[in-house]
């Protein structure tokens, strides 16, 4: 019995090489879209006075979800890391019961919308410096991931110095009113011009027209006597 394909091409691979490359390329991409993210926010340090109360915000987010997500907060202490607390988020929703190893901090999380962030009270000189927020997300073959952020403590806040800003802007201004005074003067300077022209050539045609009144030419007010008749 004979068999034929009808309608039905081969496809050609290219050289296992290359193929291999291309499935790599595309499970790292898929690696990566999944991997886990721990974020402090977009400005990663915080100002604040001594004896103030302050929030280290942290959040986590993974494409895939979690499960027993590891998380904690590091203080670095002149280069050697101290633990602040940490957890186990069993599932997506589900409130972590975290453990605090150093005094005046408060875990603020909830693990509401990805939250981990702690609350420092009361806080002093030596609380301020380097934190780590940290992950371990074991449904991603235990990836993992760090954000720092920097807390600075000062006795006041400083003023900011408005000074230069305000010289600027008043340099500024007083340019742009000087060009649009400028500017007017100029359109008003050619409106009066403009005027003296039109009233030079009306008094320019006037005087031609008695000039040419006084010499008797065509146009003129002048009698002109008719020829007498030879008898």
């Amino acid at each position: 019995m004979e068999v034929r394909w009808i309608g039905v091409e081969p496809v050609r691979l290219g050289p296992p090489h290359t193929t291999c490359g291309l499935v790599f390329s595309l499970l790292l991409g898929a690696w990566s879209a999944q991997a886990l993210e721990m974020s402090v926010g977009k400005i990663p340090f915080l100002q604040a006075v001594n004896g103030s109360t302050v929030t280290l915000p942290c959040t986590y987010a993974s494409c895939i979800g979690i499960e027993n997500l590891y998380f904690n907060w590091q203080f670095n202490d002149n280069g050697t890391m101290q633990k602040v607390c940490e957890s186990v988020i069993p599932s997506e929703g589900v409130v972590p019961d975290v453990t605090i190893f150093r005094e005046r901090v408060e875990f603020v999380g909830k693990n509401h919308q990805n939250n981990v962030s702690i609350l420092l009270l009361n806080i002093t000189f030596e609380d301020g410096g380097q934190y780590t927020c940290f992950g371990r997300n074991p449904k991603e073959h235990h990836k993992n991931h760090s954000a720092i952020f920097n807390l600075i403590v000062v006795d006041e806040l400083r003023e900011v110095d408005n000074t230069l800003t305000i010289i600027i802007a008043s340099a500024v201004g007083g340019a742009i009113a000087l060009l649009m005074g400028f500017m007017l003067l100029k359109n008003f300077t050619l409106f009066v011009l403009t005027k003296l022209e039109e009233k030079n050539k009306e008094c320019l045609v006037t005087s031609s027209g008695i000039d040419n009144t006084e010499n008797g030419l065509s146009g003129s007010k002048a009698d002109s006597k008719p020829t007498p008749k030879k008898k």
